[in-house]
Order: structure tokens, then C-alpha cells, then sequence
């Protein structure tokens, strides 16, 4: 039998059975909900793509509260995976990661993570690799209620090797085919641009796999750039991206994903983030003092999100909101303006 992490199908199944799915307000402080439902062991399902549109808000805040033991399930990842990792390499005995299931763990344009070498070449962190589609339809299935979900990606290649995936004739065709188990995280984290206080969530442009996050996890954490009336989500249902039913605890936190991206509202931080990455290649090679400082000025040394913000530098913070085109809504389409 496989071994499960986070929760096994049936678990899931029988959890999502007789949750609560009633529409009532839920909104709650970042920290009541961090603290209401992230736990130590927890397998944790991150949402967003690379550095776009990542619960950065949401990390910080499950850094500050120290969580120990987490495993770490996403398609592709930068930042969000990027701050726990560098809080764990700070002090194991607050913050620590012990699984990792994912396609990328990176920066794309500003370099590969140096956390992940550091990490796994001291063989502090257990990794299972899958290809990006691979995670997505694991937690297509998850959201479907089905324990795997079958995939012909990526038969051919040695990934077989470091995954749980089986391969079976298929009773249709014969032909092999590739069974990825189903992925159900204890708790789904995610930034959206709006939402209203029972939940409902409306995502402006790319979705990444965060519908299907939100839907296979037990528990779902949403930040959102504005809390939105609820006759003004429902007027357009054919945009709602997560339903409410999907969601425990929201809460409005604007520049939820910075200093990455988030489509409509503001560009990546390319100076923020290559001070970031800059400071954990430093520990990596040996030196952990710029690191103990970014964390002791930017995540320590603040109680919430607006505070963080506050601390960068007005005209660098107002570029990277200048240079992403405005979204606005018409007849239920997205409008660039």
C-alpha cells in the first residue's frame, strides 16, 4: 500500500463529507488562521506559479509562528518555498521542512534556488520529483474525489524512479499507462485578486492549479488583494475561480504576493527579490549574516504584510505597480487597460 502524505483518499473523502459547507463570513486575522489551521506535520499545498501570484503573506506569516515537519506540495515555486526553506536554515528547531513533492523549485529569470542546494546537498530534505503536469493532475484528482488520476507524462524518462507513480497495462488498450496517486494537503494556501467574506474567489489571469488545490485540500487559507461585495462576485458566477464551500478563512491582504508578481496589480521586484536570493546564495556558500538580517528586517521585525511593504522603498514599490497593466471587468471578461 502507499504511504500517504497528508491525507489518504478515503480520509479526505469522509473530511470533505462532513465539513461544514454552509456560507457564513470568514473572515479572519492572518494570524487566527495560520494559527487555526497550519500544524506542525502538516502537508502544505502552495499555490501560484514560479513567483506569480504566491501566498508570500501567508509564508510569512507561518515563518513567524514556527512550523515544524511540513511537507511541501506545488506544481512550480519560487518564493513562498524559498522563505520557509531560508527559516528553516536559520533555526531548525522553529521552522523546518522535511518532503518535498514537486515539478521546479526556482526563480526563472533571476536564478535557480540556492536553498535547494543548500538543503538537499546536506541531506536535510527528503524530495520526490514529478513533471509539472504530473502535479497538477494530482491534485486534479484530489478535487475530483478520485484516489489517482491516470497520465501518459512522463513514461519514457527515469522520473519513475524518484516518484510513487505505477504503471499499468491499460485495460482499455493494453498499452502502458502511467497511475499518479492523488494529492489531498492538510491545508491549501493561496493569493487571489478578489474575493468575498464567504470565500468566493475571482482570479484574473493565469488560474496555475489553484481551483483544484483549494478543492482537494482539507483546509484552504485565501489571501486577496479586496474583499469584493457578494452581489458584485455573483453577478458574474461564470467567473468565479474557487467556490466558497472550498474555502475556510479569508482574509484581505493587498500585495498578498509581493515581491512577486500579481496579474493586474503589480509587477515582479527585480530588485527586491535578487536582494533576497542574494543573501541565501551567501548562506549556502558560508556566510548566514545577510540572511539572519533579511529575515530579522522583513519578516521578524514586522507584524503583518502592510508593515513588510512598508519597508521598501516608496519609488521601487510604486514601479513595480506602474509597469503591470490595470484589469478591469466588463460583461464578465477581462479587460487589459
Amino acid at each position: 500500500m502507499i504511504e500517504w502524505t497528508g491525507f489518504s483518499p478515503d480520509e479526505a473523502r469522509q473530511f470533505l463529507a462532513n465539513k461544514d459547507k454552509s456560507k457564513r463570513d470568514k473572515r479572519l486575522s492572518l494570524k487566527e488562521a495560520v494559527q487555526k489551521y497550519v500544524k506542525d506535520g502538516d502537508n502544505i499545498g502552495v499555490a501560484g506559479f514560479v513567483n506569480g501570484r504566491q501566498p508570500i503573506a501567508i509564508v510569512h506569516e507561518i515563518v513567524r509562528q514556527g512550523r515544524k515537519d511540513l511537507t511541501l506540495s506545488y506544481q512550480s515555486a519560487g518564493l513562498a518555498i524559498e522563505y520557509l526553506a531560508g527559516a528553516m536554515a536559520l533555526d531548525e528547531s522553529k521552522n523546518s521542512i522535511r518532503r518535498m513533492e514537486l515539478a521546479y523549485w526556482a526563480h526563472e529569470a533571476f536564478g535557480i534556488s540556492p536553498l535547494l542546494r543548500y538543503l538537499t546537498e546536506t541531506g536535510k530534505l527528503e524530495i520526490e520529483d514529478w513533471s509539472n503536469y504530473n502535479m497538477s493532475a494530482r491534485f486534479k484528482a484530489g478535487s475530483m474525489g478520485l484516489p489517482f488520476i491516470p497520465c501518459r507524462s512522463p513514461l519514457g524518462s527515469d522520473m519513475l524512479q524518484r516518484n510513487r507513480a505505477v504503471v499499468m497495462d491499460c485495460p482499455f488498450t493494453g498499452r502502458p499507462i502511467m497511475l499518479l496517486p492523488a494529492s489531498h494537503p492538510n491545508v491549501g494556501i493561496v493569493h487571489v485578486q478578489e474575493a468575498d467574506i464567504y470565500g468566493n474567489c475571482r482570479i484574473q489571469g493565469p488560474l496555475y492549479t489553484c481551483p483544484e488545490i483549494a478543492m482537494a485540500s482539507a483546509h484552504t487559507i485565501v489571501t486577496c488583494e479586496r474583499l469584493i461585495e457578494h452581489k458584485e462576485m455573483t453577478r458574474y458566477p461564470n467567473r468565479v475561480s474557487i467556490p466558497f464551500f472550498a474555502v475556510d478563512a479569508v482574509i484581505e491582504v493587498p500585495y498578498g504576493s509581493y515581491p512577486g508578481n500579481c496579474h493586474g496589480i503589480h509587477y515582479f521586484d527585480e530588485k527586491h527579490i535578487p536582494e533576497f536570493r542574494g543573501a541565501c546564495e551567501k548562506f549556502r556558500k558560508g556566510d548566514p549574516a545577510p540572511l539572519q538580517r533579511y529575515y530579522d528586517n522583513f519578516i521578524f521585525g514586522v507584524e503583518n504584510n502592510t508593515e513588510f511593504i512598508s519597508k521598501i522603498p516608496a519609488d521601487q514599490f510604486q514601479y513595480v505597480q506602474k509597469i503591470e497593466p490595470g484589469i478591469r471587468l466588463e460583461a464578465g471578461f477581462t479587460v487589459l487597460g
